[in-house]
């Protein structure tokens, strides 16, 4: 596995090295003991998958709030999408900050999203699906977002115009209305 930074402290796009022969490949997605080397989620506590059926589905942007803050490593194992994070911690020099990522299922890579920053994607494509390992159960009370096209974050949603959300999605806050959470 390769591991390489990006621009938000944290948040690193994980290669896996696959092996390869007439049948196919064969790829680890996860090995506790990189992870430890790295300070990084060990294991996961829960493991989640995401389908969507249609293109253009907008989940996100979401995160939990301490305690039960969470840490995820994504990675889209059918389809395409357009992967993004949002920075939420007030100390961080790059808070409030977005940085969007391709992933898809014909790639080796996927997303580590530490503590502390809001997660979303939207899909490229018909029936996409992501694999979430989280390291932290999931907690309805804890459950938070950020709007998913907020002027401050710049995003540029690639299907803005045809985006599918749901209604929660819909009414999350601005990130200048959410205050000090992490």
């Amino acid at each position: 596995m390769r591991f390489q930074t990006t621009d938000i402290a944290g948040v690193l796009i994980v290669e896996t090295e696959p092996s390869q022969d007439d049948r196919g490949s064969f790829s680890r997605l996860h090995c506790r003991q990189e992870f430890v080397d790295r300070g990084l989620m060990p294991y996961p506590e829960q493991s989640s998958l995401s389908h969507n059926r249609r293109r253009a589905t907008v989940r996100g942007l979401h995160f939990q709030a301490p305690p039960f803050a969470e840490a995820k490593l994504v990675c889209c194992v059918t389809g395409a999408i357009f992967d993004v994070v949002v920075d939420l911690r007030h100390a961080s020099p790059t808070f409030g900050r977005a940085e969007w990522f391709s992933l898809a299922a014909d790639r080796t890579r996927m997303i580590y999203v530490p503590e502390g920053c809001a997660h979303g994607f939207q899909t490229l494509e018909d029936h996409t699906t992501l694999l979430y390992m989280i390291s932290a159960s999931y907690r309805a009370s804890a459950a938070r977002g950020i709007r998913w096209n907020d002027p401050a974050l710049g995003i540029p949603w690639p299907l803005a115009e045809d985006a599918l959300l749901s209604e929660r999605d819909q009414s999350l806050p601005l990130i200048s209305d959410i205050g000090a959470i992490f």
